[in-house]
């Protein structure tokens, strides 16, 4: 099921920086939020069965590849998951970090979170890396 579920995932983050997903009409939204999309990447930290990717790491990686694409700013959060492994076919469970973008409407956007998606993996050898896309109402 977490196969399936990721497989759709990832086709829904393909999908939504080809075409683009719905947002929220600016009636939808209460003062003074404004409807903006919610991004969420999850960064699993293992390479093979070991812990490969430290804090300064990861911390390195938000510098070079996130931070120029989303000066507004981020959130990094550190997290627990598992999935299941394709090619080995068993459930790995690792430490993650997890990284909430905040943006209005944009394509250039919405590709830079597949261009981080994919620097990631090649950077730390990894087999994906989620993004979520939602529509939200936001204020500041």
């Amino acid at each position: 099921m977490w196969k399936a579920t990721m497989r759709l995932l990832i086709a829904c983050g393909a999908a939504a920086t080809l075409v683009g997903c719905a947002s929220l009409p600016a009636t939808m939204c209460l003062p003074p939020s404004q409807p903006m999309l919610n991004a969420e990447l999850a960064f699993g930290r293992n390479i093979g069965d070991r812990l490969g990717v430290s804090d300064a790491e990861f911390k390195r990686f938000t510098a070079e590849e996130i931070t120029p694409r989303f000066p507004d700013g981020l959130t990094v959060v550190d997290g627990v998951g598992q999935w299941r492994d394709s090619q080995r076919g068993h459930v790995v469970r690792e430490k993650a970090k997890l990284v909430t973008l905040v943006f209005a409407e944009d394509p250039a956007k919405r590709a830079a979170l597949t261009d981080i998606a994919e620097a990631y993996k090649l950077r730390f050898k990894q087999q994906a890396v989620m993004v979520s896309v939602r529509p939200s109402c936001v204020s500041f």
